[in-house]
């Protein structure tokens, strides 16, 4: 999917393949960037590492970062059956998944409109506990390659002990929507004679050199994907 650079248009493309608008997932500031295609959402999600979970508890609000991954229109997450977010969303309470990627710093002529390029993902809904094996198990799947592609089919997969002792909950992608700038600053039309530069310092997530396990037999080579290890749209936008 291309995506133009920003400018002061407020209008949205229409697209058949996009999730529904809610009150919740509809961009409201700044709307231009609001996006609600599929596409792009899963692109994001499938880049980012990270999510941020947000729920709350008797009053208290609680915002978690865990590793997740997607299958189809599914995103979940997992852990100890002990963790509190876990147990808590369980109990299907209103759940925020939010992920954000960080393209660059948009540096303005005016202090007042610096900002930064980014890719950023919000999800609502509720969570359910994946019950079936054979889900569990492509869950697991897709957190280890959401992280590593082609990690699973090399590695030792969880025993009955470690799936009995890993909670997995499942959220639908039903409920989301992206935002996303990208592009130069856009000042204000007094300032672009002002002799300050002004442009995009791009920034990347990049991966140094392997270190090996001190324990890992020399014999062993370090795969292809860890020499090469990149992140899947990681230049996707400019």
């Amino acid at each position: 999917m291309t995506l133009q650079p920003e400018t002061n248009s407020t209008s949205l493309d229409e697209n058949p393949d996009q999730l529904p608008i809610t009150p919740r997932t509809q961009v409201k500031r700044v709307a231009q960037r609001g996006h609600y295609e599929r596409d792009l959402i899963y692109q994001i999600l499938d880049e980012g590492l990270v999510c941020h979970v947000g729920f709350a508890i008797e009053n208290q609000p609680f915002v978690i970062p865990t590793a997740y991954g997607r299958v189809a229109d599914r995103l979940y997450i997992h852990g100890s059956p002990a963790s509190r977010m876990l147990r808590s969303l369980q109990k299907g309470i209103d759940v925020c998944v939010t992920v954000t990627l960080l393209d660059g710093l948009v540096l303005a002529r005016s202090a007042f409109h610096h900002s930064m390029n980014y890719r950023s993902v919000v999800v609502f809904g509720t969570a359910t506990t994946v019950q079936n094996p054979e889900q569990k198990l492509e869950a697991l799947r897709a957190f280890t390659e959401q992280v590593v592609p082609q990690r699973w089919d090399e590695v030792r997969h969880p025993n009955r002990q470690e799936l009995a002792g890993t909670l997995v909950l499942s959220l639908p992608l039903t409920e989301a929507s992206a935002k996303v700038r990208m592009g130069p600053p856009v000042d204000d039309e007094d300032d672009y004679s002002l002799p300050v530069w002004a442009g995009v310092l791009p920034l990347h997530l990049k991966a140094g050199e392997a270190i090996a396990d001190p324990q890992l037999p020399p014999t062993i080579a370090t795969p292809s994907y860890v020499q090469h290890y990149a992140r899947p749209y990681g230049d996707a936008i400019a």
